[in-house]
This record gives structure tokens, sequence and C-alpha cells, in this order.
């Protein structure tokens, strides 16, 4: 007789992981992450539970898209006012706000649930190398 193990959210290892996303492709990237955020990559994944890891992506305004998408992709958001659809284009997104580029790709790989947002939290995005989770001792993790 084959028990499947469950595991519970008091047994969850966590690990911290850093990623250097320098000439990175955006949408190979977002699924390692996402997929690390999940705990897809753990033997010991269990779907209604938050076992993924901390991920920390620095150099993101680095971050490649392949062949038009610099300039034909275009990132919408709406302010809730009737015809204040605003709209940016990837080259300026990138030039203004670059974690934002990255936030966007990988909170939609995620659950749109409780359990999505509780991944998402462990998401720390850096537009060049400084960050402040050194204390951490994350490990670096090559993609």
């Amino acid at each position: 007789m084959n028990i499947t193990k469950s595991l519970r959210k008091e047994d969850v290892d966590r690990q911290w992981y850093i990623i250097d996303a320098t000439d990175k492709v955006l949408g190979r990237l977002s699924t390692e992450v996402a997929n690390t955020l999940r705990g897809k990559n753990k033997p010991t994944y269990t779907p209604h539970v938050d076992t993924g890891d901390h991920v920390i992506i620095i150099n993101a305004k680095n971050v490649k898209v392949t062949g038009n998408k610099a300039k034909d992709k275009m990132y919408y958001k709406h302010t809730g006012y009737i015809g204040n659809l605003k709209s940016i284009n990837f080259e300026k997104l990138n030039a203004e706000r670059p974690e934002e580029i990255l936030r966007k790709s990988i909170k939609g790989m995620l659950p749109k649930n409780k359990l999505g947002r509780a991944m998402f939290k462990k998401l720390h995005i850096y537009s060049d190398e400084n960050h402040v989770h050194s204390a951490q001792k994350p490990v670096a993790k090559e993609i």
C-alpha cells in the first residue's frame, strides 16, 4: 500500500535564492521564479500548502525580451475612472520602473487566491545589485 505524504505548513523548509536577471529572457526567467515560489521544484510539493522558497532578483533593469517586444509589448492599467486606461510600452517601463515588469510577469503565473498572494510576498526584486537580504545568506541560483 502506497501512502502519499502531504506536507503541513509547519514542516516546510524554506531557502533563500538570489537570481541575477542580467541578459535573461523575461518569460523563461519568470517561469523558473514562479515555480520556485510555488515549490514545484521540490519533491515535497503539495498543491494546497505554500511550500515555496524566497527569491531575490537583482539587476531587473537588464532583463531582455526577444524580437520586437521591447517596442511592441504594452502594459495596461486602469485608474477606475471612465476613459482612464493608461498604457506604457516595455522600453519606457523598463526605464522608469524595471521591477514592475518582472513583478507583473511572475504574479500572472501564480494562483489567483490567498495562497498565490502568500507566495508572491516571498518575491523580492531590485533593479540593481544592491539588496538588503544579505543576513538571510541567499544561495545563488543559475537559470
